[in-house]
């Protein structure tokens, strides 16, 4: 069985995501990336489902030089190869990260055995666009389920399990699949110190995709950050003593 998980480098999560000058990109000179929660999820499972029916585990990502630090990461929690569609670090739409994406999965079908499985983060923590895995899939006529919180393969058939109000979707899909799975699917391995360094050893294949931009009439003129919360806390006192100072705050609210 061969699994590809996709993964993203992105600004870490919970960081104050600082702007430059004239607010067109993120001012990166001292910001740390990581790759999105979700996707740390899908190379867990990638991982996981070559553990229990063998094969190969590929982490791989669009991007510059830069991401072969999230890639030697997925390579550290035990994927077997990592691939990066090297560019010069330019923004990429969804529609055209896809594209590369499916175009790279069929380079690999015609010099040997394709996917069985692949795994995408639900949405990126950064644009949260919740397009790339879609448009793969639609790229490849695979079939395709989002928001994944846990999967089996029996066989030629991938059962996927997705949480709904009330209760849950359970879908059955024949492989080769393409699934979007969510944070809590797994619990992901921390790769030790060791795992790292022998990590930085391995070779990462380096392929030059095609950048093909779509026709979309959006056009971005500047970002925005987000106001910090200034909120404040009150303590409204400790032990049994603060108890009549709750009882009025309560009252105040009118929830007595």
């Amino acid at each position: 069985m061969r699994t590809l998980a996709c993964v993203k480098r992105v600004p870490d999560t919970g960081a104050k995501i600082p702007l430059t000058e004239d607010s067109t990109e993120i001012d990166t000179t001292a910001l740390g990336f990581t790759v999105s929660p979700h996707e740390e999820c899908a190379v867990e499972e990638a991982v996981q489902q070559v553990e229990a029916h063998g094969g190969e585990a590929t982490a791989l990502t669009l991007g510059s030089e830069e991401s072969t630090e999230q890639l030697y990461t997925a390579l550290a929690r035990s994927a077997d190869d990592a691939v990066l569609l090297e560019t010069d670090g330019s923004e990429w739409r969804p529609t055209e990260i896809a594209r590369a994406i499916a175009d790279a999965v069929r380079e690999v079908e015609t010099e040997g055995e394709g996917f069985d499985l692949l795994l995408f983060g639900n949405e990126s923590a950064d644009t949260e666009d919740y397009q790339v895995g879609i448009r793969v899939a639609h790229e490849l006529d695979l079939p395709v389920v989002t928001g994944i919180k846990e999967v089996e393969v029996d066989g030629d058939t991938v059962i996927a399990t997705r949480e709904v109000t009330g209760g849950q979707e359970i879908y059955e899909l024949p492989l080769p699949a393409v699934l979007t799975v969510k944070e809590g699917l797994n619990s992901p391995r921390y790769p030790s110190m060791r795992s790292r360094m022998q990590a930085k050893k391995q070779e990462i294949t380096r392929l030059a995709p095609e950048h093909r931009p779509g026709t979309g009439s959006f056009e971005k003129h500047r970002l925005e950050a987000p106001e910090a919360d200034e909120g404040e806390a009150e303590i409204l006192g400790e032990g049994p003593e603060a108890a009549d100072a709750v009882v009025d705050l309560l009252d105040e609210l009118g929830v007595l």
